[in-house]
């Protein structure tokens, strides 16, 4: 029989099973586990109580954190003409049309986000069954088939993050890095959550919010409770 690592232990004195902590608690005390050399990335999963096999019920946009993500993310753009040019000026990294179709079917992949002009999506929706399972295929709904190429990147690079909910009732998102602080990692994740209130579908009833958890890369999951977040973002 394994014997438990003194972190691990140390981690289960902090965090009681199934305790529900208020955001400020839950996000000090995720910090106060971190025991690792490198600044991990700090995700949120938040169930919800939607049915996602109802289309009327699918939870999906996307939000600017106040305080990015912590890293840089690397924007392409396919666009032609002046869009292209409107896409370099704002700071795109990769931009280009067809070639980049062919240079993405043979495997390539060095890019974090994907933003395509409308008129692009005819030659673009061939990337479907290689962009879609990835998370990266532009779409209308989340401001990534746009016109307004210029504002599009510059959210990407401030830090837009776009979410789904999946087939469990659950979306996951990053929020930030350990580096941040409690401060900052609070205001990101109210602004995650407050979009995702919004987006509330009609259809869905009951309890909406219905769990929160928060973990670091390495670290264990900390619950917050529904309840605070909704006081605090009235």
């Amino acid at each position: 029989m394994s014997k438990k690592g003194k972190r691990l232990l140390d981690i289960e004195k902090k965090v009681e099973p199934g305790k529900r902590y208020t955001l400020r608690e839950s996000l000090e005390l995720l910090l106060s586990t971190v025991r690792v050399k490198f600044d991990e990335t700090v995700d949120a999963a938040i169930r919800l109580g939607v049915n996602s096999r109802h289309a009327d019920q699918m939870v999906r946009g996307s939000v600017v954190l106040p305080n990015g993500l912590g890293k840089a993310i690397k924007v392409l753009v396919f666009a032609k003409g002046d869009k292209e040019k409107e896409a370099i000026d704002a700071g795109a990294d990769i931009t280009g049309s067809d070639e980049l179709i062919e240079k993405i079917k043979g495997g390539w992949f060095d890019f974090d986000r994907v933003i395509a002009t409308p008129d692009m999506m005819g030659s673009v929706g061939k990337l479907g069954k290689i962009l879609g399972p990835r998370g990266l295929m532009p779409n209308p709904k989340v401001g990534t088939v746009t016109f307004s190429v210029a504002n599009a990147v510059t959210e990407m690079k401030a830090g837009k993050v776009a979410f789904r909910v999946e087939k469990a009732g659950i979306v996951h998102s990053p929020v930030g890095k350990v580096s941040f602080g409690a401060d900052k990692l609070y205001e990101n994740v109210l602004a995650l959550l407050g979009t995702i209130i919004k987006l509330k579908p009609a259809s869905s009833k009951g309890t909406y919010l219905r769990s929160i958890s928060l973990s670091t890369t390495m670290g264990p999951g900390v619950k917050v409770e529904p309840l605070d977040v909704r006081n605090l973002l009235k």
